[in-house]
């Protein structure tokens, strides 16, 4: 389901057997439409908020591999609210997006997938700031 173009709900590839269940992600595919270079895990308690920041030009998917993981995100203009609760569905974000995680249950792991490496100068920590650039390059 795509919500605004900066930001789609995909569903990841599930494998069922009989000594369980695989989520498969790859690469420039339907799951994953960019090269990865980094992935990180967000180790987190009910009421944490972590993320409240965008970034200039890195894409990334995240991915609720246990617990549940409310992401509220802005493209400048829209609000919206998804719900990750499962490692069967992906939110990615690209570019631009403000992007603000709470976690909504105890030891809850959010995965994060990104095309880049990590570059303290992509990061927009200041929502004003944000905003701001927003309107300049109108995305």
């Amino acid at each position: 389901v795509v919500i605004f173009m900066n930001i789609k709900l995909i569903q990841i590839k599930k494998i069922i057997n009989k000594n369980g269940l695989i989520s498969v992600i790859e690469t420039n595919s339907k799951t994953c439409p960019f090269d990865i270079k980094r992935i990180f895990n967000v180790y987190a308690s009910k009421g944490d908020i972590r993320g409240d920041h965008a970034h200039k030009t890195c894409i990334q998917m995240l991915i609720c591999t246990s617990g549940k993981v409310e992401i509220n995100c802005i493209d400048g203009n829209k609000k919206s609210t998804f719900v990750l609760d499962n490692p069967f569905k992906a939110l990615l974000l690209k570019p631009m997006v403000w992007a603000k995680q709470k976690y909504l249950a105890n030891k809850s792991i959010l995965t994060v997938i990104c095309n880049q490496m990590y570059d303290e100068k992509d990061y927009i920590r200041n929502f004003e700031e944000y905003i701001t650039l927003k309107k300049e390059i109108k995305i």
